[in-house]
């Protein structure tokens, strides 16, 4: 009730899978983890054999506002007590194991997962710990595996990093981030007629500079001038900014062009 429902309805968030941590060592580490978990909206945390006991105060301290993830987690003696009323287990591992058992990237996992979720399931997702990971037999528990792809010569991640891959790509599938707007979201987009005249202006400065030289090329200048500018993708205030660099420039020339004459 704790991992699901009650706790997920206090934060205002729905049901997603379980994270059970596997004789983690570090009380740091399974804050750090509890803070991405809540990062990307999950809230069920469960520990297999915390190596320094439970409670643990530095758990609390690195979870910092995730500490409520931390003082609703519950403790097992073993993965097939923590995973018990799990429909579907995934075990995370960075090396290749002699079981047949499917394997996923983060983002496949989810898909994998969301659907059994939806459907009421309660699915979990294990991490081993930090010296040496999960052993081949409680991978045997699982029904996949989940891997992220990393550079061969140094595949090591953080507890709190790999949990919070496995989270992000969870809060992506499930809709339960939130983006901050984009300025660019209300920036109002500039008419042919506002690009056009951008382009001539620019090619009616361009002229006396001597830049359309040799003449015969001045076609295929112009075609390319052009289309950078249509692909820039430049909002109508843009445009309008370019015209009065432009204009400046132009300012600037005729005056210097004065002077020299001076």
């Amino acid at each position: 009730m704790t991992d699901k429902r009650k706790y997920g309805r206090k934060h205002g968030l729905g049901p997603g899978p379980v994270i059970v941590l596997v004789d983690p060592q570090m009380g740091e580490n399974i804050g750090a983890a509890a803070r991405a978990m809540l990062n990307f909206g999950l809230t069920g945390l469960r520990l297999v054999r915390p190596r320094d006991g439970w409670p643990n105060p530095k758990a609390g301290a690195m979870a910092a506002g995730a500490s409520s993830v931390v003082d609703n987690a519950r403790v097992f003696d073993s993965v097939e007590d923590a995973t018990a009323d799990c429909g579907y287990i995934l075990a995370t591992t960075a090396r290749q194991r002699e079981l047949y058992l499917p394997v996923y990237e983060p983002g496949e996992a989810m898909a994998e997962i969301k659907p059994r979720i939806d459907d009421g399931q309660t699915c979990a997702i294990l991490f081993g710990g930090e010296k040496s990971g999960l052993n081949t037999n409680d991978i045997s528990l699982c029904h996949g595996i989940l891997t992220v792809p990393l550079n061969p010569a140094f595949s090591s991640l953080n507890l709190g990093q790999a949990v919070l891959l496995a989270a992000w790509e969870w809060s992506k599938l499930a809709g339960k981030g939130e983006r901050f707007p984009s300025r660019m979201d209300d920036a109002e987009v500039p008419t042919q007629a506002d690009t056009d005249g951008l382009i001539n202006h620019l090619f009616a400065e361009l002229e006396p500079s001597g830049f359309f030289f040799p003449p015969e090329k001045r076609e295929v200048m112009e075609r390319n001038i052009r289309t950078t500018i249509k692909r820039a993708g430049f909002t109508r205030a843009d445009t309008q900014l370019m015209r009065g660099i432009i204009k400046a420039l132009a300012r600037g020339r005729g005056a210097g062009r004065a002077a020299s004459e001076e």
